[in-house]
């Protein structure tokens, strides 16, 4: 994955955003992550970054936060299958499906299915 996509997406996020200080950043350790571009993003902009230990994805979340990771997991293992979408509108459109489909129809592990 290239080092600056990490960066880029941080930035864009915080040029739209705009957060308060203290804001939490969660990675994990790989290479983009740790570059001094993204370092420096978030001491800017007084955010800091949480890690997880290797082989632990779970390590930095904060409560509740394990859904949203599995969420994530089942999202691009489902939906997007290692491809990608056309454009903006279509993944905008097929997102929006996706996450209707996961909260209301998907049988879920965590209720026995």
């Amino acid at each position: 994955m290239p080092e600056d996509l990490g960066s880029e997406a941080l930035r864009r996020a915080l040029a739209v955003c705009r957060p308060a200080a203290g804001l939490i950043v969660h990675s994990d350790q790989a290479s983009q992550y740790t570059v001094t571009r993204f370092k420096g993003l978030l001491a800017r902009h007084g955010a800091q970054q949480r890690t997880s230990r290797r082989s632990s994805c779970y390590d930095n979340a904060l409560p509740g936060t394990t859904h949203a990771e599995s969420f994530c997991s089942r999202f691009k293992a489902e939906l997007l299958d290692g491809g990608s979408f056309p454009g903006l509108e279509e993944s905008r459109l097929e997102i929006s499906h996706y996450i209707a489909y996961y909260n209301a129809e998907r049988r879920h592990s965590t209720l026995g299915y």
